[in-house]
Protein backbone atom coordinates (compact mmCIF):
# COMPACT_ATOMS: atom_id res chain seq x y z
CA UNK A 1 0.00 0.00 0.00
CA UNK A 2 3.24 2.62 -0.12
CA UNK A 3 1.31 3.91 -3.04
CA UNK A 4 -1.46 5.09 -1.46
CA UNK A 5 -2.16 8.48 -1.21
CA UNK A 6 -3.54 10.04 2.57
CA UNK A 7 -4.43 13.04 3.57
CA UNK A 8 -5.74 14.53 6.75
CA UNK A 9 -7.60 18.13 6.66
CA UNK A 10 -7.27 19.22 10.26
CA UNK A 11 -6.76 21.38 13.11
CA UNK A 12 -4.20 20.91 15.54
CA UNK A 13 -5.99 22.10 18.57
CA UNK A 14 -8.81 19.78 17.47
CA UNK A 15 -9.23 16.72 19.98
CA UNK A 16 -11.30 15.31 16.70
CA UNK A 17 -8.60 15.90 14.33
CA UNK A 18 -6.27 14.61 17.27
CA UNK A 19 -7.89 10.91 17.14
CA UNK A 20 -7.52 10.44 13.63
CA UNK A 21 -3.78 11.42 13.86
CA UNK A 22 -3.37 9.09 16.64
CA UNK A 23 -5.33 6.02 14.63
CA UNK A 24 -3.18 6.85 11.40
CA UNK A 25 0.09 6.15 13.35
CA UNK A 26 -0.69 3.20 15.38
CA UNK A 27 -0.86 2.03 12.16
CA UNK A 28 1.79 3.09 10.95
CA UNK A 29 0.75 4.46 8.00
CA UNK A 30 2.37 7.87 5.91
CA UNK A 31 0.26 10.71 5.45
CA UNK A 32 -0.09 14.60 4.20
CA UNK A 33 -1.64 16.95 7.20
CA UNK A 34 -3.14 19.51 5.79
CA UNK A 35 -4.16 22.06 8.13
CA UNK A 36 -7.34 24.33 7.85
CA UNK A 37 -8.71 27.72 9.24
CA UNK A 38 -11.74 26.94 10.22
CA UNK A 39 -12.59 31.07 10.10
CA UNK A 40 -11.66 30.85 6.54
CA UNK A 41 -12.74 27.70 5.08
CA UNK A 42 -10.60 25.77 2.63
CA UNK A 43 -11.74 25.41 -1.26
CA UNK A 44 -10.42 21.51 -0.77
CA UNK A 45 -12.59 21.35 2.92
CA UNK A 46 -15.72 22.40 1.26
CA UNK A 47 -15.46 19.70 -1.59
CA UNK A 48 -14.66 17.09 0.59
CA UNK A 49 -17.11 17.85 3.01
CA UNK A 50 -19.56 19.67 1.55
CA UNK A 51 -22.20 18.42 4.00
CA UNK A 52 -21.28 19.42 7.37
CA UNK A 53 -17.82 21.52 6.12
CA UNK A 54 -15.98 20.79 9.28
CA UNK A 55 -13.08 18.76 10.01
CA UNK A 56 -11.33 15.99 10.41
CA UNK A 57 -11.73 14.98 6.97
CA UNK A 58 -9.34 11.65 6.00
CA UNK A 59 -9.24 11.45 2.11
CA UNK A 60 -7.95 7.83 0.42
CA UNK A 61 -6.68 7.93 -2.80
CA UNK A 62 -9.26 11.25 -3.44
CA UNK A 63 -11.90 9.56 -1.75
CA UNK A 64 -13.25 11.19 1.51
CA UNK A 65 -14.17 9.94 4.68
CA UNK A 66 -15.74 12.26 7.25
CA UNK A 67 -16.69 12.25 10.91
CA UNK A 68 -14.00 11.24 13.57
CA UNK A 69 -15.55 7.93 14.67
CA UNK A 70 -16.15 6.85 11.43
CA UNK A 71 -12.89 7.43 10.27
CA UNK A 72 -11.33 5.31 13.04
CA UNK A 73 -13.68 2.53 12.02
CA UNK A 74 -12.57 3.40 8.32
CA UNK A 75 -8.92 3.00 9.27
CA UNK A 76 -9.05 -0.35 11.24
CA UNK A 77 -11.00 -1.88 8.38
CA UNK A 78 -8.70 -0.44 5.67
CA UNK A 79 -5.05 -1.28 7.12
CA UNK A 80 -4.24 -4.45 9.29
CA UNK A 81 -0.95 -3.29 10.19
CA UNK A 82 -0.18 -1.96 13.72
CA UNK A 83 -3.07 -3.06 16.68
CA UNK A 84 -6.44 -3.12 16.07
CA UNK A 85 -8.82 -0.14 16.74
CA UNK A 86 -11.71 -1.89 17.65
CA UNK A 87 -11.93 -5.58 19.31
CA UNK A 88 -12.68 -8.53 16.95
CA UNK A 89 -15.49 -10.27 18.72
CA UNK A 90 -18.78 -8.80 17.59
CA UNK A 91 -20.30 -8.15 20.88
CA UNK A 92 -16.54 -5.94 22.22
CA UNK A 93 -16.92 -3.93 18.87
CA UNK A 94 -20.72 -2.83 19.69
CA UNK A 95 -19.76 -2.12 22.77
CA UNK A 96 -16.64 -0.04 22.32
CA UNK A 97 -19.24 1.82 19.92
CA UNK A 98 -21.72 2.49 22.61
CA UNK A 99 -18.92 3.94 24.70
CA UNK A 100 -17.43 6.25 22.21
CA UNK A 101 -20.89 7.44 20.74
CA UNK A 102 -21.45 8.00 24.93
CA UNK A 103 -18.32 10.49 25.03
CA UNK A 104 -19.75 12.00 22.45
CA UNK A 105 -23.18 12.90 22.95
CA UNK A 106 -22.57 12.99 26.87
CA UNK A 107 -19.77 13.46 27.91
CA UNK A 108 -18.48 16.38 25.32
CA UNK A 109 -21.59 18.27 25.25
CA UNK A 110 -21.66 18.64 29.11
CA UNK A 111 -18.32 19.86 29.95
CA UNK A 112 -18.66 22.71 27.13
CA UNK A 113 -22.15 23.46 28.70
CA UNK A 114 -19.97 24.38 31.91
CA UNK A 115 -17.92 26.67 29.83
CA UNK A 116 -21.35 28.39 28.16
CA UNK A 117 -22.92 28.89 31.46
CA UNK A 118 -23.97 31.89 32.77
CA UNK A 119 -24.21 32.67 36.50
CA UNK A 120 -23.80 30.48 39.51
CA UNK A 121 -26.78 28.09 39.45
CA UNK A 122 -26.60 27.32 35.87
CA UNK A 123 -23.02 26.63 36.09
CA UNK A 124 -23.57 24.06 38.92
CA UNK A 125 -26.35 22.74 36.93
CA UNK A 126 -23.95 22.02 34.30
CA UNK A 127 -21.07 20.70 36.71
CA UNK A 128 -23.30 18.51 38.07
CA UNK A 129 -24.37 16.77 34.60
CA UNK A 130 -20.55 16.17 33.73
CA UNK A 131 -19.95 15.09 36.98
CA UNK A 132 -22.44 12.28 36.57
CA UNK A 133 -21.01 11.47 33.01
CA UNK A 134 -17.73 11.10 34.70
CA UNK A 135 -19.00 8.78 36.83
CA UNK A 136 -20.21 6.67 34.80
CA UNK A 137 -16.94 6.28 32.71
CA UNK A 138 -15.45 5.54 36.35
CA UNK A 139 -17.08 2.63 37.03
CA UNK A 140 -16.46 1.72 33.19
CA UNK A 141 -12.73 1.80 33.60
CA UNK A 142 -13.09 -0.25 36.84
CA UNK A 143 -10.82 -3.24 36.95
CA UNK A 144 -8.68 -2.06 33.50
CA UNK A 145 -5.78 -0.20 32.58
CA UNK A 146 -7.81 1.24 29.39
CA UNK A 147 -11.13 0.97 28.46
CA UNK A 148 -10.27 -1.39 25.84
CA UNK A 149 -8.48 -3.60 28.34
CA UNK A 150 -4.41 -4.07 28.16
CA UNK A 151 -4.10 -1.73 24.80
CA UNK A 152 -5.20 1.60 23.49
CA UNK A 153 -8.53 1.33 21.23
CA UNK A 154 -11.18 3.14 20.07
CA UNK A 155 -13.12 4.50 23.03
CA UNK A 156 -9.07 5.49 24.95
CA UNK A 157 -8.84 7.66 21.45
CA UNK A 158 -12.78 9.36 21.19
CA UNK A 159 -11.65 9.79 25.53
CA UNK A 160 -8.71 12.17 24.04
CA UNK A 161 -11.10 15.04 25.21
CA UNK A 162 -11.31 14.27 28.71
CA UNK A 163 -7.10 13.55 28.45
CA UNK A 164 -6.20 16.72 27.79
CA UNK A 165 -8.83 19.36 26.58
CA UNK A 166 -10.88 18.61 30.01
CA UNK A 167 -7.92 19.75 32.09
CA UNK A 168 -7.36 22.59 30.02
CA UNK A 169 -11.63 24.15 30.09
CA UNK A 170 -11.39 23.18 33.80
CA UNK A 171 -8.41 25.22 34.65
CA UNK A 172 -9.49 27.97 32.42
CA UNK A 173 -12.88 28.39 33.73
CA UNK A 174 -11.29 27.81 37.57
CA UNK A 175 -13.14 24.81 38.60
CA UNK A 176 -11.84 21.16 39.66
CA UNK A 177 -13.59 18.00 38.25
CA UNK A 178 -11.36 15.70 37.45
CA UNK A 179 -9.28 15.13 40.63
CA UNK A 180 -7.84 11.91 42.10
CA UNK A 181 -10.25 12.22 45.02
CA UNK A 182 -13.21 11.79 42.23
CA UNK A 183 -11.99 10.02 39.78
CA UNK A 184 -8.83 7.90 40.62
CA UNK A 185 -9.25 5.62 38.11
CA UNK A 186 -9.69 8.16 35.33
CA UNK A 187 -6.98 10.03 36.79
CA UNK A 188 -4.96 6.95 36.78
CA UNK A 189 -6.29 6.73 32.75
CA UNK A 190 -5.25 9.81 31.91
CA UNK A 191 -1.85 9.23 33.25
CA UNK A 192 -1.37 5.84 31.39
CA UNK A 193 -2.75 7.29 28.35
CA UNK A 194 -0.66 10.21 28.41
CA UNK A 195 2.22 8.68 29.05
CA UNK A 196 2.22 6.38 25.49
CA UNK A 197 4.40 7.06 23.14
CA UNK A 198 2.06 7.87 20.40
CA UNK A 199 -0.31 10.19 22.23
CA UNK A 200 2.59 11.79 23.56
CA UNK A 201 4.05 12.41 20.27
CA UNK A 202 0.40 13.19 18.86
CA UNK A 203 -1.57 15.42 21.21
CA UNK A 204 -0.43 19.05 22.23
CA UNK A 205 1.35 20.40 24.67
CA UNK A 206 -0.71 21.57 27.57
CA UNK A 207 0.63 25.58 27.91
CA UNK A 208 -0.03 25.82 24.07
CA UNK A 209 -3.63 24.49 23.98
CA UNK A 210 -3.48 27.03 26.69
CA UNK A 211 -2.90 29.46 25.49
CA UNK A 212 -5.24 28.63 22.16
CA UNK A 213 -8.36 27.99 24.22
CA UNK A 214 -7.95 31.05 26.56
CA UNK A 215 -7.96 33.61 23.25
CA UNK A 216 -10.75 31.41 22.46
CA UNK A 217 -12.78 32.06 25.34
CA UNK A 218 -11.80 35.68 25.21
CA UNK A 219 -13.12 36.03 21.69
CA UNK A 220 -16.47 34.72 22.58
CA UNK A 221 -16.87 36.91 25.43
Amino acid sequence: MGDEEVKLLGVWASPFSKRVEIALKMKGIDYEYVAQDLSNKSPELLKYNPVHKKIPVLVHNGKPICESLVILEYIDETWKSGPSILPKDPYARAMARFWAKFIDEKCLPAVWKIRRSQGEEEREKAIEEATEHLVTLENELRGKKFFSGDEIGLVDIAANFIALWLVVVQELVGIELLTKEKFPRLCEWTDDYLNSSIIKETLPAKQKLLDRFRTMFQQTK
